[in-house]
C-alpha cells in the first residue's frame, strides 16, 4: 500500500497538465466485457462500453469491440479485430466510426512488492462514413494492480494510457498525442467468473488550436470470463 500511496502523486501529475486553461466535463463510462477460451491457446473477447455526457446531454458514444487473441506464451497474447462505434450528441446520431484493430498483451510482467505490472500495446485503424481518409494511432497502456492484501483479489488500480495520432485525416487532426487517460480505481470478484472495477478516470485532450479538455469520469465495469 505504501508503494501505491507513492504512485498516487505522479498519476495525479500526469493527469493535470495546463489544466489552468482546459475546459471541463462530467462523465460516466459503463463497460461490460466477457472473454471465451476457444482452447488452449485460442481466445474470443466482447466489450461493449457506453459513454455518457454532461456536456454532450447524455449518451455520446456506444463502441463496441470484437478481437480474437491467441496466446503465445503464458503471460503474451496476439490481439486482432474489429470495433463498431456509432457516436452521439443530444440523443441524436452524428456519425459511425469503424476500426481495425491489432494488440499485444502482456500480464503481470513485473512484480513489485505484492503488486503486479502489465502491459498493452494496441494500433488502430479508423475510418467514418461519408469522410475521406484513414487514420492510424497508437495507444501504448500500462496498468498496477495492487491486492490489499496477500493472496486476496481485491485490489487497486492503476493505470495509464496514451493516444498517439500517426498522420492527420479530416476528422484526426492532431499529429502526435492527442490525448491521455489516467486512472485509480478498486477491482473486487463479485462471483466466480464475474470481476467489478469501479473507480476515477481522468482524460485529458491536448488541442492545439483550443483550450485543453479535461474529463472527469466514473468508471464502472464488469468482466465475465469463460
Amino acid at each position: 500500500m505504501r508503494l501505491s500511496l507513492m504512485l498516487l502523486p505522479l498519476l495525479a501529475a500526469l493527469a493535470l497538465p495546463n489544466a489552468a486553461r482546459a475546459s471541463e466535463d462530467e462523465q460516466l463510462w459503463t463497460t461490460a466485457n466477457a472473454t471465451v477460451k476457444l482452447g488452449d491457446k485460442w481466445r474470443l473477447s466482447q466489450e461493449v462500453v457506453l459513454r455518457f455526457s454532461d456536456d454532450r446531454k447524455g449518451l455520446y458514444e456506444v463502441e463496441s469491440n470484437t478481437l480474437v487473441g491467441y496466446r503465445i506464451s503464458k503471460q503474451v497474447t496476439l490481439w486482432a479485430g474489429y470495433t463498431h462505434d456509432p457516436q452521439y450528441a443530444g440523443g441524436d446520431f452524428t456519425v459511425m466510426e469503424h476500426r481495425g484493430r491489432q494488440q499485444i498483451t502482456a500480464d503481470n510482467i513485473l512484480k513489485i512488492g505484492r503488486g503486479s505490472l502489465s502491459a498493452r500495446m494496441r494500433m488502430e485503424e479508423r475510418w467514418r462514413d461519408g469522410v475521406d481518409g484513414t487514420a492510424y494511432r497508437l495507444r501504448p497502456y500500462v496498468k498496477f494492480v495492487l491486492p490489499f492484501q496477500d493472496g486476496k483479489k481485491t485490489a487497486l488500480v492503476l493505470s495509464h494510457e496514451s493516444f498517439f495520432d500517426l498522420n492527420k485525416t479530416n476528422f484526426q487532426r492532431v499529429q502526435g498525442e492527442e490525448r491521455m487517460r489516467n486512472l485509480i480505481a478498486i477491482t473486487t470478484p463479485l462471483a466466480k467468473n464475474v470481476n467489478m472495477e469501479i473507480g476515477y478516470l481522468h482524460q485529458h485532450g491536448f488541442r492545439p488550436s483550443a483550450d485543453d479538455s479535461n474529463d472527469h469520469v466514473a468508471s464502472v465495469s464488469l468482466g465475465f470470463s469463460f
